[in-house]
């Protein structure tokens, strides 16, 4: 499943696990997953300096590193980071791997190479953050409402767009909008206050439980532990789930519940 904000805090909890270490050595394994640096300036400004301590905004990790740049880590499709022992093999899709003191190996795993690592300064990190909306776990319920009142589109499309919110992805945006009971294509313009209001507590449960299990966790009370059964029903009224296209994603939602 693709990496949303509960996946992201996690890998933020791997590197802070990893500890404030020196990078003692990269190990570039495929440069594919390198995004607007080389192999040599990554391990020139990268080696010997170390690690500070990691933050996230939405989907986008970074690890800022003492007296110079940031590393900065987007997982698209299915990216994700590991912490372990330098001598613990390494897996097909280990793409980077950073040993840290050399006691610990970070490794950056990633299939399909979507996205991927990159090294820069604060105006660079700055203009990142400048296109993306408020980090899901920090917007309020009056921001939520000014955020989708503004929106002409359907509320789904709106809590996926990341320059709206960011953070949110297919898997929450279906749970968040099942919870609060409105149809996914619902126009976001047209939501009330009570409406917003309801989707902005059904948004802070589905994200902490989501954040303490470290992903959308597919538990069968949950749509996203029915949505890929061979014949869906919602958990709450045993009726048969709909499955659709919405801003090009499969989108599921219960015709009953989400009228």
């Amino acid at each position: 499943m693709m990496p949303e904000l509960p996946d992201v805090e996690g890998f933020r909890r791997v590197l802070i696990a990893c500890g404030r270490r020196c990078v003692t050595d990269i190990e570039v394994r495929d440069a594919g997953v390198l995004r607007g640096v080389t192999e040599k300036r990554l391990r020139k400004d990268g080696e010997g300096r170390r690690l500070g301590t990691a933050w996230r905004h939405g989907k986008w990790l970074f690890a800022p590193m003492d007296g110079g740049p940031t590393l900065v880590f987007h997982f698209g499709m299915t990216g994700s980071l590991w912490c372990c022992s330098p001598d613990e093999p390494l897996a097909a899709h280990d793409r980077l791997v950073l040993t840290l003191d050399d006691v610990r190996s970070l490794r950056f795993r990633d299939q399909r190479k979507l996205q991927g690592v990159q090294l820069l300064g604060d105006s660079a990190v700055g203009r990142i953050l400048d296109r993306l909306g408020p980090d899901a776990l920090a917007v309020d319920r009056a921001e939520l409402a000014e955020l989708l009142s503004g929106r002409r589109g359907a509320v789904k499309s709106a809590l996926m767009d990341q320059s709206v919110i960011a953070g949110l992805g297919n898997l929450l945006c279906d749970e968040i909008l099942w919870r609060a009971r409105f149809a996914p294509r619902t126009p976001a313009r047209d939501l009330s206050e009570t409406a917003c209001r309801g989707i902005h507590a059904a948004m802070g449960r589905v994200l902490r439980s989501s954040v303490r299990a470290g992903c959308v966790p597919p538990r069968r009370s949950w749509l996203t532990g029915r949505r890929d059964d061979s014949e869906p029903r919602c958990p709450r009224c045993r009726g048969a789930l709909c499955s659709g296209r919405l801003a090009g994603r499969r989108t599921v939602w219960c015709p009953h519940c989400q009228p």
